[in-house]
């Protein structure tokens, strides 16, 4: 569900943070950018690059922690609504806190990358005290919020933390294991959601939930073998790789995905429990945009990462809120009035 080292080797960034090329490029000191940015030592300034670092457009990602509400039946109570919207919170905190700490490992090396190198950390517009006392912050007051909850909760909470750091700077230089540690952090979102909320997870949920980001991890590391074979550079953590492999990768799990998740609207059980016979018609949009994916994967050689660009691509968005909108009609048995 959500993107490495550079000329050196260093962390990266969160399990689900997209990956990044290994070229370098001229430093950031000769650049016309960074030199004005410098130029602006504005309280407003410093702020906008603290944001920046902590990276909230990737929280799109802790949507995953809403799952359990969604699917049961309770996205209208207000009561389970205020304590998802905690969960979530937890989780956004926890994640800036691993990209901060993150950008402070690589800022040596992120000075010297074409793009990284504008990373505010990189470029000076957040100082290295003024990260490490935000990172830390962002961990007591993730982890003070999860404590808030049940134990279990703050379990959750802190192996997400725990992994994600244990991945940043050593486990996503393992082949595989990499995908499958993302895929974990995903399905540790839908757990902490159904805790945080009190909600039952099926077994279904997990299921799809780590089938899908399986799917999403290996279509980056796809595009990434294919980006570094254009620019015929390639960062070591890609070598366990090969096209061919994540081609079979994507097709097995890209098919299990919609399998699992047909499996789970035919269901006696799910029939029951909704009340209705008609969910498995919401499948379509699940292969559409499971297709539309991979077709990010295989058509944007350019881009930075297909899993940032599907947010971004108007018939992935289509496919996915019309699923949304559908599902919200079957599963409350909304009826015009």
């Amino acid at each position: 569900m959500a993107v490495m080292p550079e000329p050196k080797t260093m962390p990266s960034t969160e399990a689900t943070d997209d990956a990044g090329s290994a070229l370098a490029g001229p430093s950031a000191d000769a650049s016309p950018e960074a030199a004005e940015a410098r130029s602006d030592g504005s309280l407003f300034w410093k702020i906008g690059g603290i944001i920046k670092t902590i990276r909230p457009h990737q929280w799109v990602k802790n949507v995953f922690v809403l799952a359990p509400v969604f699917f049961a039946k309770d996205l209208f109570e207000e009561r389970l609504i205020l304590r998802a919207i905690g969960a979530f919170g937890t989780f956004c905190l926890l994640a800036g806190a691993v990209y901060t700490i993150n950008d402070i490992a690589d800022a040596e090396a992120d000075r010297v990358h074409p793009v990284k190198r504008h990373r505010p950390i990189a470029s000076g517009r957040v100082s290295i005290p003024a990260a490490k006392a935000l990172a830390i912050a962002l961990v007591i007051a993730g982890l003070a919020g999860a404590a808030y909850g049940q134990i279990w909760f703050l379990v959750i909470a802190a192996s997400y933390f725990v992994m994600n750091l244990a991945y940043s700077f050593k486990l996503k230089h393992i082949a595989y294991v990499d995908v499958g540690i993302i895929a974990t952090g995903f399905v540790l979102r839908v757990a902490g959601g159904g805790v945080g909320t009190h909600i039952h997870v099926s077994g279904y949920l997990i299921l799809c939930t780590a089938l899908l980001a399986l799917f999403l991890g290996f279509g980056k590391r796809r595009h990434e073998i294919a980006a570094a074979a254009r620019a015929k550079k390639q960062r070591a953590a890609l070598s366990g790789y090969s096209a061919k492999g994540l081609d079979v990768a994507l097709a097995v799990t890209g098919c299990a995905t919609v399998g699992t998740y047909f499996a789970y609207t035919v269901d006696p059980d799910t029939k029951a429990y909704f009340g209705s016979d008609n969910l498995y018609l919401t499948t379509i949009f699940v292969v559409l945009a499971v297709l539309r994916f991979l077709h990010l994967v295989r058509s944007r050689p350019n881009a930075e990462s297909p899993t940032q660009e599907m947010l971004s691509d108007g018939p992935f968005v289509a496919a996915v809120l019309v699923w949304v909108g559908v599902v919200v009609w079957i599963v409350y048995n909304l009826r015009p009035t």
